[in-house]
């Protein structure tokens, strides 16, 4: 007879397979997080504060007025907060590449009463962004989602004015996380900077600059 402890154990190693399954295949095929499980997702992490959404806001410096980009957006988790924190003045580019996600954004914006969002659908990389039009701007465990990330991240230095910053949160409990190492080299790249490091290596928020002095 199984005992519960082998039934556990089973689980465990299959949540692993899944993980590594999903993690390779992202490399090559966009394969974000399905809508079904926005509920998941629409969840702060108990055992890393500083990837809560609270704490992400914190330290984007936000002011009234201010545009921002939140790609990846999925359910809304940021893009509900960050339009009451800018106020209307400001407005909120809330992008996915799955419909779903953007309706369930959206139905939370019109429930909150906000006006300040606009949704787009698209992917990362598309080119679809306006250039020199983004104060700030947020890749929230979305960054190993993208198969091009390279061009995800050129696109998204376009967007950004001068001095812009974008901020990027990775947790290691994802499927698609990237290391410290490994933003920072996409970045720099891309001709970002890094500014600010919130967190520890298994879950962080890095902030990054668009200098102003531009490439």
């Amino acid at each position: 007879m199984i005992t519960p402890i082998y039934v556990v154990i089973g689980l465990f190693l299959l949540v692993i397979f899944i993980a590594f399954v999903w993690r390779f295949a992202s490399r090559r095929y966009a394969l974000p997080c399905p809508t079904w499980l926005a509920w998941f997702v629409e969840l702060d992490n108990p055992f890393s504060e500083n990837s809560s959404a609270k704490s992400i806001i914190q330290n984007l410096d936000l002011q009234s007025g201010m545009k921002v980009l939140d790609l990846g957006c999925g359910p809304g988790r940021l893009t509900i907060p960050l339009a009451q924190q800018i106020g209307p003045a400001g407005e909120v580019t809330a992008v996915d590449i799955q419909p779903g996600m953007l309706r369930r954004a959206e139905n939370k914006a019109q429930a909150a009463n906000l006006t300040n969002i606009r949704f787009v659908q698209a992917a990362a990389g598309e080119g679809k962004l306006p250039h020199n039009t983004f104060d700030r701007a947020l890749l929230v465990t979305v960054l190993g989602e993208i198969p091009d990330r390279e061009a995800a991240l050129k696109e998204i230095y376009d967007a950004l004015k001068l001095g812009g910053i974008l901020s990027v949160t990775e947790i290691i409990l994802d499927p698609h996380f990237q290391r410290r190492e490994t933003v920072l080299r996409l970045a720099n790249a891309a001709g970002l900077q890094e500014k600010k490091f919130v967190g520890n290596r298994s879950s962080f928020t890095l902030n990054l600059e668009k200098p102003l002095t531009s490439l």
